[in-house]
């Protein structure tokens, strides 16, 4: 026989007593269990929702994600005198690297690919970003926010986001070139002989001078800006290897061709070579260029040129020029130029073929009553052009892959050759007498910085231009 339990009247907690015990125990065991979580979820999300995990020595390892042109998370937030650990993954279609301050931090990382390194202890907001030209520019910052840092991490975060000198290095538009400088040939050779083109092209990275005194690290084709001038006909094989001499992937882009974005125009790795071939099926002043994102900071900072695939039955003339219309936008001395001038259009200079006003300082000769075909190409990468040169009419004019004017019965003319960013064409003209013709776009702000030369018909006194 079994006794049943009672409530005890002595000094003690009775059945009563220990059943209050274990239901106080257990939620006490509940609510363990609920704050573990709870700080278990902190420890591995940061404040943007970083993955996190924390390691034995107070280390912290963040998954950052890499792409073209993102950081994701774009911002952390660590405790002070933590370890940062990140594990990078680059999910885009270039090489990527993620550095402290742009000095430590992961080698360049190859599309797929991942690396984990240790940022160190971090005392204070900093940033880290990726170091190829131009990214973190166009965005590829992470900030890294210290706890209770308050205002002064997203502070520091601004007065160190982006690369650009604001200022940059300053043009000077009334001086000359030194006595041995030379002009970017803009005669254009006629079209050589044969049905297929082949040639090679070398994406570098180079110092050079864009006027007077002034000099940028420009990328190019074959160290020229604009790059070689190509010409051809219609129905014409061009075969082209890019050869990626330089640091940082650049890729090749011509507008003449009908090919697949993802396959001839890829980006290519320095060290890296790709065969680009297409068929000429449509004639016109095309540019080329770099593509590779941003593509606006590899286009303004001198990857360009021309191809010029001849319309049927183009008529003989006495002189064919090319002009390549671009701009500037100048970082530091010897250094790129400036993204965030790009993305705002705030240039510092417009010029024919590559420098300040070169054809004032050596203008184009030519004889009176020659005829003369000048081909017009605007590279951009943003502003428009009006070709136009003082004391002459065109009279015929050939733009976008179509004659607007041709000599006839009604005997029009044409003032001026208008081009948006990426268009070409041509004009045809005579200079009926000795002297010297200013060539400019008719955008007038622009004469003044950079975009004037001259066509000197005859023999002619020179003083007064600064020509040699």
């Amino acid at each position: 026989m079994t006794d049943t339990p009672t409530p005890s009247t002595e000094k003690g907690f009775g059945y009563d007593g220990w059943l209050v015990i274990a239901v106080m125990l257990s939620l006490i065991s509940i609510l363990a269990a609920v704050v573990g979580i709870g700080f278990a979820v902190r420890a591995v999300k940061d404040s943007d929702g970083a993955p996190a995990s924390v390691g034995s020595s107070g280390s912290k390892t963040y998954e950052i994600e890499l792409g073209d042109l993102y950081v994701k998370p774009s911002s952390i937030e660590v405790a002070a005198g933590s370890e940062v650990i990140v594990k990078v993954t680059n999910k885009g279609a270039m090489q990527h690297d993620l550095k402290l301050n742009g000095d430590k931090g992961t080698e360049l990382i190859d599309p797929g690919g991942s690396q984990t390194v240790s940022l160190g202890t971090i005392d204070a907001a900093a940033q880290a970003w990726c170091t190829v030209p131009g990214h973190k520019a166009a965005g590829m910052i992470l900030d890294i926010k210290v706890a209770g840092g308050g205002a002064g991490s997203d502070s520091a975060a601004t007065a160190t986001g982006s690369t650009s000198d604001a200022a940059g290095a300053k043009i000077d538009f009334s001086a000359s070139p030194p006595a041995d400088f030379k002009p970017y040939d803009p005669l254009l050779q006629p079209a050589p002989n044969g049905r297929e083109h082949t040639l090679t092209l070398h994406a570098t990275e180079k110092e050079m001078e864009i006027a007077p005194g002034v000099t940028q690290q420009l990328w190019t084709f074959n160290d020229m800006v604009p790059g070689p001038i190509l010409r051809g006909h219609v129905g014409d094989i061009f075969t082209v290897t890019l050869v990626n001499d330089g640091k940082m992937g650049h890729s090749l882009d011509f507008h003449a061709s009908k090919v697949a974005w993802n396959d001839e125009m890829r980006t290519i790795q320095p060290g890296e070579s790709l065969v680009y071939q297409f068929e000429a099926k449509h004639a016109g002043a095309f540019m080329y260029h770099c593509g590779t994102a941003p593509a606006l900071h590899h286009i303004g900072n001198g990857m360009f040129g021309a191809i010029i695939i001849d319309p049927p039955n183009l008529a003989p003339v006495d002189h064919e020029f090319v002009f390549v219309q671009s701009e500037f936008y100048t970082g530091p001395q010897g250094e790129p130029g400036d993204l965030t001038k790009m993305q705002h259009e705030a240039w510092d200079a417009v010029v024919f073929n590559g420098y300040v006003n070169q054809y004032q300082h050596h203008p184009i000769r030519v004889e009176p009553g020659q005829r003369v075909r000048a081909w017009v190409v605007d590279a951009g990468p943003s502003e428009n052009s009006s070709f136009h040169i003082v004391g002459t009419i065109f009279d015929t004019v050939f733009k976008e892959g179509t004659y607007l004017l041709q000599p006839d019965a009604r005997q029009g003319g044409s003032q001026a050759l208008d081009l948006q960013p990426a268009q070409g064409g041509f004009v045809e003209f005579t200079l009926d007498e000795a002297g010297l013709y200013p060539m400019v776009t008719h955008k007038f702000a622009n004469v003044g910085k950079g975009a004037m030369g001259f066509f000197q018909a005859g023999e002619v006194d020179m003083t007064g231009i600064g020509g040699h």
